[in-house]
């Protein structure tokens, strides 16, 4: 045998012991030196009880400065351990209890009859009177003990952009919004037990076998075992802009006695947003106490027929391709006939010879549809398409859905007339904002985002850059527009305007299927997007609403909230006057 074959042998015997040995050692470290570390681990996770709770904190923004919106606390609970219950007291000792917790005594008289030797939780996040009266008991085998837990300090503010701690099938984990999107970086990744880890020990064994077999390149990369401390999240969100917001949301809803609204606020230029409020809400300090679909974010998650706010984009199309300018004229005769159908206007009114710009001003549906024509389907479709319809934005949250153009690959025309003007189609919030951000800035479309940056260990921070997802009209195109949506202002909305300063807007009034191919009788969403100052725009707006109870267009009920939001804005910004 060979000098070499004889050293490859003894080799990989020495690699075999090696390797025999890091195992016995990790057994010895489980089984031994850590057995009491691990017990109690155990015995707080039988008994639903936190003792440790790592999990970086998210802020908003406030101004300058930051603000906590979710964060780890210490809670108080009652607990008791049942062996150590004086069986004829048990009765007494449930009726104290409960009349303390306002938990049903036959609950506490089961735990308590159950005899376990085991730590029994009673209740939660008890408040101070609380902790004091279950001391004052003094009775063997109940007591307070504390927990970490996450807590939300603005409680229902952001909740639906924020989402809250819950469980699943492995354990804590977070649940919607920025608590489940950036659910890894929040808990940081799992940390290692230095050389000997479990995780580590495969790696060191690589490194052996490489060394003899001649691979042993050093790698500097991080693993996925390294450890890094939970991060902390700072929200794009304004406290004080979400603050506003939701006040006004609340108030909207309830002068319109409408049953849902959303309002969202962009920066144009860089996609980030600025305030996200869906009402009704819920408090995530509390979440079991609400409905599972209150947690949904209707910015993102939820999808709705546009209606004629979507005028503006077929208007874009139409100027893009140089189809029609502001000054096109065509005539009015209050319908189109087509494939057997008959469209007409939403208000019946016959307009006669009307421009452009008069189309958006009245939101005439024959004048989308005459765009729509000259235009023609596959055109119309691309437009779409590159304003980020029927598709999703890439916004950093969760369960985001993508709306649905799908009418649009029918091939039937009446579906391209249709969606000329906002029906038959259905977006989300979200596409619908940002492609207004689009006409803002100048023909680009971004990437929104809710999060700002991500504090990493040691303060490096992971800042987002803003990112153009793509151009689909030129800033010729957009600056057109803006004028044009300027006049529907001006022209239009007198409750939407703001003296000194030049707005932009469009409404929307839709119907709202069925489900069995029609619409429901006397029932509308209404929106309302626009932007100041239009032609150096800081901020877009968007507000969405319902189901409202008598009132039938989104002019008359959105007009004058959208002024409010504005002026905040304008003055928020300190943002000087563009008109004499």
């Amino acid at each position: 045998m060979k000098l070499s074959d004889n050293l490859r042998i003894n080799a990989f015997l020495a690699v075999i012991f090696l390797v025999s040995s890091l195992i016995i050692y990790r057994l010895f470290i489980l089984s031994f030196v850590r057995h009491s570390s691990y017990s109690l681990t155990a015995q707080a996770q039988n008994e639903n009880i936190s003792n440790i709770l790592a999990r970086g904190n998210i802020y908003l923004r406030d101004g300058q400065d930051l603000f906590l919106s979710a964060t780890n606390r210490k809670f108080p609970l009652a607990y008791i351990i049942p062996s150590d219950i004086d069986p004829d007291l048990s009765s007494e000792i449930a009726e104290g209890l409960s009349q303390i917790l306002g938990i049903n005594t036959d609950e506490i008289l089961e735990k308590i009859r159950s005899g376990s030797k085991s730590l029994r939780v009673i209740s939660r996040r008890l408040s101070d009177e609380q902790v004091g009266q279950v001391k004052d008991l003094n009775l063997n085998g109940t007591g307070i003990s504390y927990e970490i837990d996450r807590f939300y300090p603005a409680k229902d503010l952001a909740s639906g952009v924020i989402g809250f701690l819950g469980y699943d099938s492995e354990g804590r984990s977070g649940q919607y919004g920025i608590e489940s999107y950036y659910d890894r970086d929040l808990f940081g990744n799992v940390k290692s037990g230095g050389i000997f880890d479990s995780g580590r020990t495969a790696g060191i064994v690589k490194k052996i076998i490489g060394f003899f077999s001649g691979n042993d390149k050093d790698k500097s990369d991080k693993t996925e075992n390294d450890f890094n401390r939970p991060a902390d999240i700072v929200l794009t969100i304004d406290r004080n802009i979400q603050i506003f917001v939701e006040d006004i949301l609340e108030k909207l809803l309830e002068k319109w006695d409408a049953e849902r609204g959303t309002i969202i606020v962009q920066d144009p230029e860089s996609g980030k947003i600025l305030a996200m409020a869906d009402r009704p809400s819920f408090d995530p300090n509390d979440y079991s106490s609400y409905a599972p679909n209150l947690f949904l974010n209707k910015s993102v998650q939820e999808i709705f027929e546009p209606g004629s706010s979507f005028k503006p984009i077929t208007m874009a199309a139409g100027l893009d391709l140089n189809k029609v300018s502001p000054q096109t004229t065509y005539e009015d005769k209050g319908f189109i006939e087509s494939s057997g159908y008959t469209i007409r206007n939403f208000s019946n009114k016959t307009f006669g010879v009307q421009t452009m710009s008069q189309v958006l001003e009245k939101s005439i549906n024959t004048g989308a549809m005459f765009i729509e024509n000259q235009i023609g389907d596959d055109n119309f479709l691309n437009y779409a398409i590159n304003m980020g319809f029927g598709q999703s934005t890439g916004i950093d949250l969760p369960g985001e859905v993508s709306g649905d153009i799908n009418n649009l690959y029918s091939g039937r025309k009446i579906n391209y007339l249709t969606a000329s003007f906002g029906q038959g189609i259905a977006v989300t919030p979200i596409q619908l904002v940002n492609a207004y951000s689009a006409i803002a800035n100048g023909g680009k479309l971004m990437r929104p985002f809710v999060v700002e940056k991500i504090i990493r260990d040691g303060g490096e921070e992971e800042v987002t850059s803003p990112e153009i997802a793509s151009i689909p009209i030129s800033e010729k195109t957009a600056t057109r527009l803006k004028a044009m949506l300027v006049g529907v202002v001006d022209n239009g909305f007198d409750k939407a305007r703001i003296n000194g300063y030049d707005i932009a807007g469009k409404t929307g009034t839709a119907q709202i299927p069925d489900g069995h191919g029609g619409y429901l009788e006397k029932e509308f969403i209404h929106n309302f997007l626009g932007f100041a100052p239009a032609y150096d725009p800081q901020f877009v707006i968007l507000i969405k609403m319902e189901k409202p109870k008598g009132i039938t267009f989104a002019a008359d009920s959105l007009s004058p909230t959208f002024r409010e939001i504005a002026a905040f804005m304008i003055n928020y910004y300190k943002i000087p006057p563009t008109r004499k």
